[in-house]
């Protein structure tokens, strides 16, 4: 379902969140052609093929969708890296490696029984093969010039050299035409290069260039600073035109601070709470902190006894937090620092190297072992499996009265896990809190079910690859 209709030539917006249309390809590819492989290769050993079942159905999909965790984990469907083609080739035969003992151990648990299993895992490893291939090929390749889109900003003074900086940086798929200056601009702050002739209208431009969609960053919105009729002409032309708000919310995922408005946060939609959202949201929080406690109570077993091995006791840490309307609660955590950590009383973010970190404890921080007892705060309902990260009081009243917005961020559940940690390093100042509060105001805007989905997704990608922790 799409929500509303948003749609533009490469971001499509699916329940309030927004995708890359070139990434949802990859995905359904991906997807359709590991269901594909296993029902083919089950049917070619099946005498009567309308007598295969719905858990085969089931069972494939699960298959498949536990093959794309993997992928995403290891960064395949990300539309920037850094990685060389050798890197990327060496996480394609991760993902093989493990990809395969988990075809192996679901489908030995499955209900389902094959008459010849080796092959049918030899099948089924020629189909990863051939999606891990073109997905390497694709990780490197250049967009088609069909999937590539035309941008023009309008605007030369910071906010536009902001536009083009980051379309640079975040979206390879995005041919940057130019810089179009308003009549009220005086002097330009982006490259000459870039700029467009003035003798010509922003309409002939437009056409001339096969622009697909203008982004308004304008530093100055004074009477006549924008031509509306030209404007309203490209829109008609079927043209894409967007404000720099709703620009950097569906290309980096996030609300930017120096972007943003209070009237384009109160009359824009999103920030929708509601009764039925916040049911499903705790049911849906119940059913998965009892499954994942369940399944990390051996492991939580052996980090208490790892951390009474080396430094004794307390296990569990308590730390009074910032929660929902501002409520203080109490967070339960591994602990992973000397009993000692902030004996002057002064409260300090952790950073890189600290030495007040535990050995035991710089390992369960980097997999996020530290964190599993907070489980036991969603059910009590202190806390949700996804929201933004609770914060201690102190810094609290501190990022309240230096960072705009900072408070919105307590109008839902703090989270277990988060948008803003799957998207953002580890923060340990005022300013990766601000940064990571644009994460947060996106996920407050648009957060859903499907969004909580996302990010417990890319959360299992954060731990695989032991991205952020410090």
């Amino acid at each position: 379902m799409l929500s509303q209709g948003l749609w533009s030539l490469n971001v499509i917006r699916i329940f309030n969140h927004y995708f890359h249309k070139r990434t949802l390809m990859q995905i359904f590819f991906d997807l359709g052609l590991v269901i594909v492989t296993v029902l083919v290769s089950i049917l070619s050993q099946v005498a009567h093929p309308a007598s295969v079942s719905s858990v085969v159905l089931s069972t494939s999909f699960l298959l498949g969708v536990s093959i794309l965790v993997i992928n995403a984990g290891l960064g395949f469907y990300q539309r920037v890296h850094s990685r060389t083609l050798g890197q990327t080739r060496a996480r394609a035969v991760l993902s093989l490696c493990l990809s395969l003992p988990l075809a192996y151990g679901i489908f030995r648990l499955s209900p389902f029984r094959l008459e010849d299993g080796k092959a049918f895992m030899l099948a089924l490893m020629a189909g990863l093969i051939l999606m891990l291939m073109h997905r390497v090929y694709v990780t490197h390749a250049t967009p088609r010039a069909l999937m590539r889109q035309r941008v023009l900003i309008f605007g030369t003074g910071a906010r536009a050299k902001l536009v083009g900086r980051t379309l640079k940086k975040s979206d390879p798929n995005v041919d940057l035409v130019g810089y179009y200056a308003s009549p009220n601009e005086v002097e330009a702050e982006v490259s000459t290069r870039g700029l467009l002739l003035p003798e010509k209208s922003l309409t002939d431009i437009v056409m001339d260039e096969q622009v697909d969609e203008i982004v308004i960053a304008l530093s100055e919105r004074r009477g006549g600073s924008m031509p509306l009729r030209e404007l309203l002409d490209c829109k008609l032309r079927g043209v894409r035109v967007v404000d720099i708000a709703t620009h950097f919310e569906e290309t980096l995922g996030q609300i930017r601070l120096d972007s943003v408005s209070a009237g384009w946060l109160i009359f824009g939609d999103g920030f929708e709470q509601g009764l039925v959202r916040t049911i499903v949201k705790r049911l849906f929080d119940i059913v998965c902190a009892t499954v994942l406690l369940v399944l990390a109570l051996p492991i939580m077993l052996v980090t208490g006894i790892l951390i009474l091995l080396e430094s004794g006791g307390p296990i569990l840490y308590l730390q009074e937090r910032v929660g929902l309307n501002g409520r203080i609660f109490n967070v339960v955590k591994f602990r992973s620092m000397r009993t000692d950590a902030e004996k002057d009383g002064q409260p300090r973010w952790a950073s890189a190297g600290d030495d007040r970190i535990t050995r035991v404890g710089r390992v369960i921080r980097k997999l996020r072992i530290d964190e599993l007892p907070q489980l036991f705060s969603v059910l009590g309902g202190d806390m949700s499996l996804v929201g933004p990260r609770p914060e201690r009081p102190y810094f609290v009243d501190k990022l309240t009265q230096e960072i705009p917005y900072y408070a919105v961020r307590q109008s839902v559940k703090p989270g277990v896990t988060g948008w803003a940690q799957v998207r953002y390093h580890y923060g340990a100042s005022i300013e990766d809190s601000a940064e990571k509060l644009q994460y947060d105001l996106y996920y407050v805007k648009n957060h859903t079910l499907f969004l909580d989905l996302v990010v417990l997704f890319e959360t299992v990608g954060v731990v695989l690859m032991g991205k952020g922790a410090q």
